[in-house]
């Protein structure tokens, strides 16, 4: 009950700054805000550079990578078994589903940087 309240609180919690952020910028927005400054002259170009889509795909599955290694890595230790198989064996398979990820993101060419 105590974990179904926390996550209920956290998702409420989450869900109302997403809505916040994205209610607030709306209530004043005009062309002057959205305009780059240049120490009071004139912008000489635009201010919105190309974004490489390829660079962005490397970036978000280096996220992905990152928050699964650090919330179930410390799983098996987290589960407080007095049986060491289950925590060896545990830490194993999720460091194969790690690895097995890895690989088919490689096989899918999702980390090759030159086009």
């Amino acid at each position: 009950m105590n974990l179904l309240l926390t996550l209920l609180t956290n998702t409420t919690l989450a869900l109302l700054l997403v809505f916040i952020a994205f209610w607030l910028p709306q209530l004043n927005a005009y062309a002057e805000k959205t305009s780059p400054y240049e120490c009071g002259f004139d912008p000489m170009g635009s201010a919105r550079l190309p974004f490489s889509m390829k660079f962005f795909l490397v970036a978000i599955t280096f996220l992905l990578f990152d928050l699964e290694i650090a919330l179930l890595l410390p799983l098996p230790w987290a589960i407080q078994t007095n049986n060491l198989n289950t925590m060896l064996t545990m830490a194993l398979f999720l460091i194969s589903l790690l690895a097995a990820s890895l690989a088919y993101e490689w096989t899918q060419e999702g980390l090759e940087w030159a086009e």
